[in-house]
């Protein structure tokens, strides 16, 4: 209560001091020159303090390279100026105390220009809120050191995990795309919550949340893609950096790191390479009623598991700068991730005329291995045309198993029978695929366009053993036996094409064409399907800056969702001989247009509203069973329609020069309609969460963080959840000049992350509790050494970036 007492306090103050007071204010003109002296054009002009380097204004060239930034409060600034293909150039500090100041000319040239009178200090904030896109700055977090992947994307605004049902949603929806470093993973859903949950948070830079993304990005993606960028090291030289770290909550955690970088004149050789262990817990109370030709039978089911998780994960590469124009490299990543753990479960089964005590153990294992290879072509032809062309290969291999061994006994506790279940499950994915892109700039605009192709197997072989006693042998289930095998090829084209309509609009459209041919095989089943569809996907994004103070956007565009590989499986994995989960291999792809309007007032306040409709909407999860015998199974199904409306604000509000607060708020309303087993299920709600994150600098090498979020009541599918919420809290300390920086963090202190829902739908009635260890403690240290000058290697993406996030493991 203290927590939001502060927060509303916080709010008031900014509302005062955002639109009370009114101190002396000028204007501060000036222009930009190439080395030339010619005028530059279209550039981006920052108006910054001089004693942090906080961003106050920003202004676009003219033609003519002139800039304006107006009702500015006197003080001491600097100004930088960027532009595309042109190093970032500060200009001298200047006292604003005068209702007009004309700068100096700034010249700007693609040599690096040294800052003598300034020192740019700021650290940029955890949330960043930009026009196309939310990022988040995790490398100086406090809160997010020694934490995971996953752990990092329950602070992201409008981003909720779910942990009970390995589900990401942004803004209410799902089908979000995970990217790392721009590579698509093509993870299952249960897969890539198990590598984000062995990611280690201090490996990551930012990341990046794009909502409604161009026709140059693949068309896959409902609600957006999530971008998770690796930390890169920045003239000549070797640098580096190692991070050591532990943690316990109930269980104990701990991590390593190592990243390096080598830059001569002509090459950089780069890699990292991680290593994480976890030990965790999951507890979960499932209760049910099962109605048959009017009887009624009850379980009453608490299981929990101890999951142990270990994994190695690498990335190497290297690019050769043949010439100024010409550039090669290659790259190769990879993780080895292992999983094992037990689980027990008792239930009390209550039928219309006795009672029964089931008890089943489980002991699952699951190992995981990717390789990634990329050669990759960067042509700079000059005048800012450059061609980009990609090379991939992408292999996965995983076995997987489980025992099951369940017994029932009467009230008594007499046995009364032993079922005893066996699995192994080898599979491999393989991915190839290559990709072109062109960009050709005009006098007042640019071209983009580019192809891309590529191609999966993927092979799944299930067999099913079972026992009634420890003494027989087993015997193969030919029912539940099952061999599958998935083909598929994409091939696509797309063009973009961005100008400026004037001074103040900026206009971006594009196209992208997709034909997909894909061929399910369900060996044993003696079942395909067969499936060639070709689909446009049109976007438009258009901004308008209507004064120095306020920007709007506006953006359209077609995106499509296929299926992941393992859910079109049609494989049945088992709790318990009552309780399963089954792929389903007529899932169809869906599709979603969305619609998106962005208001921007001072660089720092970003309203945004949405709408998005989806058809055949790829529901995970969704509950069904066999009432004759008992059991509750859920599967993917594809639901008629579903409707999203979402409201996002993002402000930051400084309530001292030590204090600093990003806040996110996101409200949202979903409608799903779908004919669905015997009836029609038309469910829609309204839900909300909330996040905020404070920022204390309590000396120049002491940091403190405190961060919240919440998430109210609401429906996914035919789940309906209660509220969801954490406190996470964060200090940091540097020593050595800032090369060795130590973090401490408590994530969940109160322990308010937990899950609770429940579902009736005709004759489906159940609710489901489940928590997990996030109540953790945990401390790092970090070590920089080497050149930190040494320039950073290159950012590129791949052409497997969209597939990889498919594969679960």
């Amino acid at each position: 209560m203290k927590y939001f007492t502060t927060l509303a306090a916080a709010l008031l103050l900014f509302h005062s001091v955002a639109f009370s007071q009114n101190p002396a204010r000028g204007n501060v003109a000036g222009s930009a020159l190439e080395t030339t002296q010619k005028p530059l054009p279209f550039a981006t002009v920052l108006l910054l303090k001089a004693t942090d380097s906080t961003l106050v204004k920003g202004a676009v060239t003219t033609e003519q390279g002139r800039y304006e930034l107006e009702n500015v409060p006197f003080g001491r600034y600097v100004v930088a100026v960027t532009a595309v293909g042109y190093q970032k150039t500060f200009g001298t500090p200047f006292n604003l105390a005068t209702p007009s100041l004309q700068l100096p000319d700034l010249t700007v040239s693609a040599v690096t220009q040294t800052l003598a009178e300034v020192k740019v200090v700021a650290q940029k904030p955890f949330i960043e809120q930009q026009i196309d896109r939310t990022v988040l700055n995790v490398e100086n977090s406090a809160v997010a050191a020694g934490s995971t992947a996953l752990e990092v994307l329950e602070k992201a605004p409008g981003v909720t995990v779910d942990q009970q049902n390995d589900r990401l949603v942004v803004k209410g929806k799902q089908g979000v795309i995970v990217q790392m470093d721009g590579k698509q993973t093509f993870l299952s859903t249960q897969e890539l919550m198990n590598l984000l949950r062995n990611t280690p948070a201090d490996n990551i830079e930012k990341v990046e949340i794009i909502t409604n993304p161009s026709a140059k990005y693949d068309a896959a993606g409902n609600s957006g893609i999530i971008n998770i960028k690796t930390k890169k090291n920045k003239n000549l030289g070797t640098n580096g950096t190692a991070t050591l770290g532990t943690g316990y909550g109930r269980y104990e955690k701990a991590n390593a790191s190592i990243n390096l970088n080598h830059r001569v004149s002509k090459m950089n050789v780069f890699g990292n390479y991680s290593y994480f262990q976890n030990r965790g817990f999951n507890e979960q109370e499932i209760y049910r009623n099962i109605l048959f030709e009017g009887r009624t039978t009850i379980f009453d089911q608490n299981g929990s598991n101890i999951n142990r998780n270990n994994g190695h994960s690498f990335k190497t590469g290297i690019d050769w700068f043949l010439n100024k124009k010409n550039t090669v490299g290659v790259l190769v990543s990879g993780f080895n991730n292992h999983f094992d753990g037990s689980s027990l479960s008792n239930t009390l089964i209550t039928a219309p005329t006795d009672q029964t005590r089931l008890s089943t153990t489980n002991a699952p294992s699951n190992k995981f291995q990717n390789i990634t290879a990329n050669l990759n072509y960067k042509y700079e032809m000059g005048n800012g045309r450059e061609l980009t062309a990609d090379a991939d290969y992408s292999s996965f291999g995983g076995q997987s198993g489980n025992y099951l061994d369940s017994r029932f006994t009467n009230l008594q506790g007499q046995l009364t029978l032993i079922d005893l279940v066996r699995n192994t499950m080898p599979s491999t994915i393989g991915i190839w695929a290559g990709k072109i892109d062109y960009v050709h700039p005009l006098k007042k605009g640019k071209i983009e366009t580019g192809w891309k192709s590529s191609w999966v197997n993927t092979d799944n072989d299930m067999k099913f053993e079972v026992n009634t006693d420890t003494q027989s042998q087993w015997r193969t289930d030919p029912t539940r036996t099952n061999r599958f095998k998935y083909d598929e090829n994409i091939n696509a084209l797309y063009l973009n094409y961005a100008t400026a309509l004037g001074k103040k609009t900026q206009l971006q459209t594009g196209l992208r064409l997709e034909n997909t041919h894909s061929v399910g095989n369900s060996v044993t089943l003696n079942s395909v399907t067969d499936r060639n569809y070709t689909n446009l996907f049109p976007s438009v994004f258009v901004s308008q800056t209507l004064d120095t103070n306020n920007v709007l956007n506006l953006s359209y565009s077609r995106r499509i969702d296929r299926p992941s590989y393992q859910d079109l499986n049609p494989f049945e994995f088992f709790l318990d001989p009552f309780t399963f989960q089954r792929g389903n291999p007529f899932l169809r792809p869906q599709f979603t247009n969305s619609f998106t309007l962005t208001h921007v007032f001072k660089s720092a306040i970003t309203t945004t509203l949405s709408y998005a409709r989806t058809t055949d909407l790829i529901q995970e999860q969704a509950p069904d069973q066999i009432a004759s015998e008992n059991k509750t199974f859920v599967t993917s199904v594809n639901m008629d329609k579903f409707d999203n409306y979402s409201l996002n604000v993002s402000f930051p509000v400084t309530i001292a020069k030590w204090w600093t607060m990003q806040n996110n708020l996101t409200v949202f309303h979903n409608r799903y309609q779908t004919r669905y087993r015997t009836g029609v299920f038309d469910l829609s709600v309204t839900a909300y969460n909330l996040y905020s994150s404070n920022n204390f600098k309590l000396s120049k090498t002491l940091t403190a963080e405190v961060s919240a979020f919440y998430n109210s009541a609401g429906l996914f599918g035919f789940f309906r959840n209660d509220p969801m919420g954490a406190i996470n809290l964060g200090v940091q300390k540097s020593w050595l000049g800032g090369k060795l920086r130590g973090r401490f963090n408590f994530q969940d202190p109160f322990w308010l992350n937990q899950f609770r829902g429940s579902t009736e739908f005709q004759d489906l009635n159940f609710s489901v509790r489940s928590r997990w260890e996030s109540r953790v403690a945990r401390v790092s240290l970090t070590y920089r050494f080497g050149n930190q000058n040494v320039k950073a290697a290159r950012q590129r993406q791949t052409s497997t970036d969209d597939l990889r996030d498919r594969v679960k493991q």
